[in-house]
């Protein structure tokens, strides 16, 4: 798994969203920015994200990810 499609995974699933995704060998980094954060804490912020790549996280595709969640 690399950094293209962990973003497109996410701008595709979740609804006017634009992330950024760096990393490699299991490692991410993204910043994702959507209005479906407004008024929802981090924590719930980081828990739609996780859910979107749930399954490649589960595998072991993405062994870390530091998530960075935005409203525009």
């Amino acid at each position: 798994m690399n950094s293209e499609e962990i973003k497109n995974i996410i701008e595709d699933s979740l609804a006017d969203s634009k992330a950024t995704v760096s990393g490699d060998e299991g490692k991410f980094e993204a910043t994702v920015i959507s209005n479906a954060f407004d008024g929802l804490s981090t924590v719930k912020q980081h828990q739609i994200v996780y859910k979107l790549l749930n399954e490649h996280i589960a595998s072991g595709a993405i062994h870390a990810l530091t998530i960075k969640a935005q409203t525009p």
